[in-house]
């Protein structure tokens, strides 16, 4: 093959790359790398109502000091959210109005969230601090994952909801 036809090889497939990326990524399907839940193609689902408890969410993370040291600790990549920060997929857990009690694990209007335990660091050994916990204000959203490492609402607080970009449903995903 002549160096002009590799060249115009590379660039056909190079233009198929990125139509299929934008294809997917306005068809609104996103692809997770994280550990807080399956690896793998998620689509985000518009959603034409409040979020409610129970409900797995992506949104865009506010542009705080929390966020920008959890950018900068890794804990969440670049994106096409405020700020060039991916969205997070997470569970709703509380809503605005609801109470959330910080100890050593999380307690929402009363009742023990399962998996909630409270780190002090993070797998590096570097400092975590809970948010103090209190009542979810009006517009916002405390989120929750599962998995143990996850950077969550139990060290950022409630977020806005304003940020919410729809439901978050499972396509091609791998469980490791």
């Amino acid at each position: 093959m002549s160096r002009v036809a590799a060249i115009r090889c590379a660039g056909v497939a190079f233009a198929g790359i990125a139509a299929f990326a934008a294809a997917g990524w306005l068809g609104g399907y996103r692809i997770n790398t994280t550990p807080s839940y399956p690896l793998g193609l998620w689509r985000i689902e518009k959603l034409g109502r409040n979020a409610a408890v129970g409900d797995l969410v992506f949104i865009c993370p506010p542009l705080t000091s929390a966020f920008k040291t959890a950018f900068e600790r890794g804990y969440i990549r670049r994106g096409l959210c405020p700020g060039r920060l991916s969205p997070l997929i997470k569970t709703v857990v509380a809503t605005e109005g609801q109470s959330v009690d910080i100890g050593e694990h999380v307690w929402i209007e009363g009742r023990s969230l399962a998996h909630s335990e409270i780190h002090r660091s993070d797998a590096e050994g570097r400092a975590l601090s809970p948010w103090q916990g209190g009542t979810v204000p009006f517009g916002y959203l405390y989120l929750h994952s599962d998995f143990a490492g996850s950077f969550d609402s139990r060290y950022f607080g409630p977020i806005p909801a304003s940020g919410l970009l729809g439901l978050a449903h499972p396509v091609l995903t791998i469980d490791p």
